[in-house]
This record gives C-alpha cells, sequence and structure tokens, in this order.
C-alpha cells in the first residue's frame, strides 16, 4: 500500500503527535508498505537520537514557531505538499492531528480523488483558545470541516469518540495508542539514580510531558510540601521557568527522551498527570508499562488507561488536593503501590505499537473497499 502522513509535528519535536506518527510511519515501512511523512521543518537538531535515519522519506514544509510555545512549528502554506502526494501517488492520505498542514492536505488528498482518514488526538479547541487567541467555537468549526471531509476519523479514546460525535464530527472509530514495553520496562528501574534524585530516601513522584498551561503541572505544588516526597519532573515547554517557581524543593530534569526517560520512568515510585485535556495520555502508558502506580484526573483519556484502585488512582479533575491525597494513600502503601504497578504493566503488554499499526491498517483497507463500493454503486 502507499500512505502519505502528513502530520503537524514529527521528530525531534517531543510530544505525543510527534511520537505517533514516527511508530505509525516506522511500522508501515517495516511492514512493507510504501510511506512518505510531510511534516512542518524545524530547526535543525545536531543528535536525533532514535530518529536520526528513518526507514522512509520525509518531506519537510517551511514552518515559523508558534506564538508563545515556539517548540510547536506552524507550517506555511508550500507546494511541496502537493507535490508529495502528487508524485508518491497515495492509496489512502493519512492525517495526523490535522488543523494547519492537515488541512491543506485534506484538500490536496480531496483534489486528487484519493481517501483520507483523520487522526484526532489533541484537544485543538482547548490549544487554539491558549495559543492562538481563537475562540474554542471558531476551532471546533475548523476540526469539523477538516474531519467531515475525511472517509474516517480515528479517536484515541472512548471520551475523544464521544466529544468527537457531539462536536457532529461523522465516521468516528476507536484507534488507541501503543506503548514500547520493552523499553519501557521495570528491569530499568536504577537504584543509583533514585540515590541521586533522592538522597534521602524519599517516596520519588515524578511527572513526564511538556511543560504547558495544559498539563496543569503546578497542582502539583502542594506534593512539594509533603515530607518524605521528592518531586521529580522530566520535559520542558514555555511554563518550565514558571513552574521552577510554583514547585520549591522539585527536581527539574529537562527533555529526556529513549533509554535515559525509560530509567527515569522505572525509578519512580508514583506517576502523576495532573492535565484534565489528555485525548489518550501516553505517558501514563509508559508509566504502566515500567510498572509504575500512576495517579490521573477522572476526564477524558485517563479513564481509558486507569483501572481505579486497581492499576492507579482517579481523582477529582482541577484538584491539587485531591492529588496530594492520592499520593498520601500511596506513599505508606508500598504492597499496594507495587501491585498497581503489577497490573499497570500487565494492562498495557497486549498494546504493542505493531498491533496498534496492524488495526491502522485494518482501517486503511475499510476505507478502500468503501471507496470502491461507491465507486461500484455510482
Amino acid at each position: 500500500m502507499r500512505v502519505v502522513i502528513v502530520t503537524e509535528s514529527f521528530p525531534p519535536d517531543v510530544n505525543g503527535v510527534a511520537h505517533c506518527a514516527w511508530q505509525t510511519a516506522r511500522h508501515l515501512a517495516l511492514s512493507g508498505h510504501d510511506t512518505v511523512v510531510v511534516a512542518p521543518a524545524g530547526r535543525p537538531r545536531p543528535d536525533d537520537g532514535e530518529h536520526g535515519t528513518a526507514p522512509f522519506p520525509i518531506v519537510r514544509v517551511p514552518s515559523v514557531p508558534l506564538p508563545g510555545y515556539p517548540q510547536i512549528r506552524l507550517a506555511l502554506p508550500s507546494r511541496r505538499l502537493t507535490a508529495a502526494l502528487t508524485g508518491h501517488r497515495p492509496d489512502v492520505v493519512h492525517l495526523a492531528s490535522p488543523f494547519v498542514l492537515g488541512a491543506r492536505g485534506m484538500t490536496a488528498a480531496a483534489r486528487l480523488g484519493v481517501p483520507a482518514v483523520a487522526v484526532y488526538q489533541t484537544d485543538l479547541g482547548g490549544y487554539a483558545r491558549t495559543y492562538l487567541g481563537m475562540g474554542e467555537n471558531v476551532a471546533w468549526r475548523r476540526i469539523r470541516t477538516v474531519h467531515r471531509a475525511a472517509d474516517r476519523t480515528l479517536a484515541p479514546s472512548a471520551a475523544a469518540v464521544r466529544d468527537l460525535a457531539l462536536h457532529g464530527v461523522p465516521r468516528v472509530r476507536l484507534w488507541p495508542r501503543g506503548v514500547d514495553s520493552e523499553r519501557f520496562h521495570p528491569a530499568r528501574r536504577d537504584l543509583e539514580l533514585r540515590r541521586a534524585l533522592a538522597p534521602g530516601g524519599e517516596l520519588i513522584v515524578g511527572y513526564v510531558g511538556r511543560l504547558a498551561p495544559e498539563k496543569r503541572v503546578e497542582l502539583l505544588a502542594p506534593l512539594c510540601a509533603l515530607p518524605g516526597v521528592r518531586v521529580v519532573i522530566a520535559g520542558d515547554g514555555p511554563h518550565a521557568a514558571r513552574l521552577r517557581t510554583a514547585l520549591p524543593g522539585a527536581r527539574f530534569l529537562g527533555t529526556r527522551t529513549g533509554d535515559e526517560l525509560a530509567r527515569i520512568f522505572a525509578s519512580l515510585d508514583v506517576f502523576v498527570h495532573p492535565g484534565t485535556q489528555e485525548t489518550f495520555c501516553q505517558t501514563l502508558q509508559e508509566a504502566q508499562a515500567s510498572g509504575v502506580p500512576v495517579i490521573a484526573p477522572a476526564v477524558g483519556g485517563p479513564l481509558d488507561l486507569v483501572d481505579h484502585a486497581r492499576t492507579g488512582l482517579l481523582v477529582r479533575p482541577h484538584d491539587a488536593q485531591a492529588l496530594r491525597d492520592a499520593v498520601l494513600t500511596l506513599e505508606d502503601a508500598r504492597r499496594t503501590r507495587t501491585e498497581y504497578g503489577r497490573a499497570g504493566r500487565a494492562s498495557v503488554l497486549a498494546r504493542t505499537w505493531a498491533a496498534v499499526g496492524d488495526s491502522l491498517l485494518g482501517h486503511y483497507r475499510e476505507v478502500l473497499q468503501d471507496r470502491a463500493r461507491h465507486a461500484t454503486a455510482a
């Protein structure tokens, strides 16, 4: 099968859209499918790590940094997108979190008569309100325009499926995300790292992700005041400086990736994600694969990932006190933490990127079959 993936973000960017697009393209290419990726160009980095050599071509489109969040790039109009689609002659166009570049990809696919599968992955309405000064209703109108034109929309969680349906998006199917349970593994727990992070033997409570307004990392502030608890933050973003002030005593590690990130995950005692705009929440899966109990708000993607009181704890959204109480519940319950960690890992073992990629191919085939049936009926 010939596929063009048009994505709003791609490595070396560090975020969920970029990671999922990379894993998807990699699986397609390694499975023998002729794949091309079209993505915004960013500032080159000296070391792209595991993404340095891709088994597929990447077409980079000129871009500018998002106002207020330079780590995210907005693609500029370019003939490279249409040229990539025309030159590759795809059977399917895959639109990863379409909004700017993806909207143009949808238009180009329609013009060429190529079926399109649109992947909804980010709370774009919230992003538009936070970073673009755009009303949420305006953003949803754009989202509906793109996704209604797609042959199928794939959403990562039951909550996202419902949200799209409530906003008038048709032909929505569930397509969750995978996790690398070989990389993210309890065996990577590092006693030397633990001693460096918590020399007094404190309970290590960690957050991994972007340091951005929608992640609500400031809700971890009460944890910093707990005796015997050390808060560890891995990630970067526009709120980094503000959070260093808001979370006194927390250890900020900056952006970490690959095996180094896996070592950090496995060395935590508890993982906490306070964000309430998660359509999925990939870092929860990575913590679970690492054998770490998790705490998250009972809203959005975490509802699909956290089995309350079995793999972790779900708490009231936007509630710093609830997060604090959940940590206190687990602090002196070593056996419970161990049981939650084991159950969490068991819950994600079948969610490999290969299985998720094969499921995606099933969606592609169904879309192609639907197109063929409609063509025959016409």
